[in-house]
């Protein structure tokens, strides 16, 4: 990738979004409050890179290409000047992401692509700040950045499709996997996070279960499969109508909380059960379901030996023995 990038915040998140970047072949310019933070942070990152490479999560010689790629800038100016794609990861502060959105806007070339790394803050919200709007959007990665594959790219209603284009290909280069979302609140990733997360601590507060227990259940069960299916996937799979079922069930003691959704009921009007009737949300032809089984039970299976193979996550004392 022969571009230049500046990262504006190199903490631990712009920091990891600068080495995903450097190590694809980006120029990378990381700036910060000062030039001494931003080059205490490069050295950081460095040193992250040869630990990461003598176990094995970084290839061979990327330390090496961090040193070539990865530089820290004096300024923000100094950082944005030149650069074709910039990212800005600040702190969740609207005030403080809009006063760094006009900084760059007065330092960078008027055609950059400028992207920002919020998980929360309406990127419509923070393009008031920008001069041309239309080459501002959401990057969102995910902590750690290194190693987390999936990023949400927002663009909010005055995006140009060219600046989509060009953070869908920026992004795509490191290797990542990118999906373009809607600009409303919590973007997509969050909204899913944090709705298994309310439900997961109404059955704590109910009492119906504890958090190791959930946990376990999560990780067992439906989240063993999401690695390899999204919701939709998986739904298409089960059965839609089997879908409708349980909506109907838990609708016996939390009728508003699991209504069936709407979209749910026109793909069973329509005849689309999922990959059994050869269409659902997916639309996978009937013909194709064994090697989706096939690949489904071999996925499964490595993936219990992998996480025999990794041992149980050093959460407390009993499990880190």
């Amino acid at each position: 990738m022969d571009i230049k990038v500046a990262i504006i915040g190199s903490g631990y998140m712009g920091g990891g979004i600068g080495q995903v970047l450097a190590l694809a072949g980006a120029q990378v310019a990381l700036a910060d409050t000062s030039a001494e933070i931003a080059q205490k942070n490069l050295e950081r990152l460095l040193e992250e890179s040869l630990d990461f490479e003598s176990r094995g999560l970084f290839p061979q010689g990327a330390t090496e290409i961090l040193q070539q790629n990865l530089s820290a800038a004096a300024s923000l100016e100094e950082a944005v000047t030149g650069a074709q794609f910039i990212e800005e990861a600040v702190p969740e502060v609207l005030a403080i992401k809009h006063d760094i959105l006009r900084q760059i806007s007065a330092a960078a070339d008027p055609s950059a692509v400028i992207g920002s790394n919020t998980s929360t803050i309406s990127i419509g919200e923070m393009a008031t700040a920008v001069t041309n709007p239309e080459r501002f959007l959401g990057v969102h990665f995910s902590n750690p950045s290194p190693f987390i594959p999936g990023v949400e790219i927002i663009p909010h209603e005055g995006t140009s499709q060219a600046t989509i284009d060009a953070a869908v290909e920026y992004v795509e280069a490191t290797g990542k996997e990118t999906a373009v979302v809607k600009d409303v609140t919590g973007f997509v990733l969050n909204r899913l996070q944090y709705a298994l997360f309310h439900e997961a601590t109404q059955l704590v507060e109910d009492g119906v279960a504890s958090p190791e227990d959930i946990d376990t259940l999560v990780r067992t069960t439906f989240g063993f499969r999401l690695p390899f299916f999204g919701p939709f996937a998986i739904a298409d799979m089960a059965g839609l109508d089997v879908y409708n079922f349980c909506y109907t069930s838990l609708q016996t003691d939390f009728p508003e909380r699991f209504a069936t959704p709407g979209i749910l009921t026109e793909k069973i009007e329509a005849g689309k059960l999922g990959t059994k009737s050869g269409g659902g949300f997916l639309d996978v032809p009937a013909d194709q379901l064994p090697e989706l089984i096939a690949y489904r039970n071999e996925a499964y299976v490595k993936m219990g030996q992998l996480l025999k193979e990794l041992g149980p996550a050093p959460l407390n004392n009993q499990l880190a023995k």
